[in-house]
């Protein structure tokens, strides 16, 4: 996929962004993952770290999800992350990217990520560049996710959902792609010790499938 410096971002030759920019271009996929098709061992995901873990999903096919990897076009650049509204029923308080189910009036997985990012955190598409794919992901809880990246205008406001999300905030990139910081933890759930990363920066505790799409996005360009 050929990914040249965006229109309204400059993208200096030698700094952290063109250096991104250009790893996304040789290592990021332009088609999207395709559908689950299992079995769930030969797939990224939350399995991953712990071989004991059962199917998520079972002979029934996992709901489809996309999430938006934003990545802000600053010199030095940075994620977008949120943090999950506190009363939701699955995943409350934890760190995540806009993100959700693919909904039957979305024309694609990326057409979702970009609905999603603007009915969470009010993030408009203008503001985004679309880059290519990570691989698809099966969470836990039985969603196949599909992670769009998309390189982010510095300039945006945004107006956050309080039904969804308590807070958005950015973490640099140089931080999430050092494998130093890629911790390796664990708890048990449902009867099983299960194993993920987790990143914690500044008193945040990034983990989970949100790490673990990180990860794989440090696999993809920086590995």
């Amino acid at each position: 996929m050929n990914v040249s410096p965006s229109p309204f971002v400059p993208a200096d030759a030698g700094t952290p962004l063109a250096d991104f920019l250009d790893r996304a271009a040789r290592g990021l996929s332009a088609l999207p993952p395709a559908p689950y098709g299992g079995p769930f061992r030969s797939v990224n995901g939350d399995h991953v770290l712990t071989p004991e873990a059962p199917d998520p999903v079972g002979k029934k096919a996992p709901r489809p999800a996309a999430v938006l990897v934003p990545v802000v076009a600053h010199a030095e650049p940075t994620v977008l992350l949120t943090l999950r509204s506190a009363h939701l029923s699955s995943h409350a308080g934890q760190i995540a990217f806009p993100g959700g189910r693919v909904d039957p009036t979305d024309r694609d997985a990326r057409d979702a990520a970009l609905r999603e990012a603007w009915e969470e955190v009010g993030l408009e598409a203008r503001f985004i560049r679309h880059l290519g794919y990570l691989d698809g992901y099966l969470s836990g809880t039985g969603f196949w996710i599909i992670p769009v990246v998309g390189l982010v205008e510095p300039g945006f406001r945004l107006a956050l959902n309080p039904n969804e999300v308590d807070e958005a905030f950015e973490v640099p990139l140089k931080f999430l792609m050092t494998p130093a910081n890629h911790q390796r933890q664990s708890r048990e759930w449902q009867g099983t010790l299960r194993h993920y990363y987790a990143m914690p920066y500044e008193g945040r505790f990034i983990w989970g499938a949100t790490a673990g799409m990180l990860r794989n996005l440090y696999e993809r360009i920086y590995a």
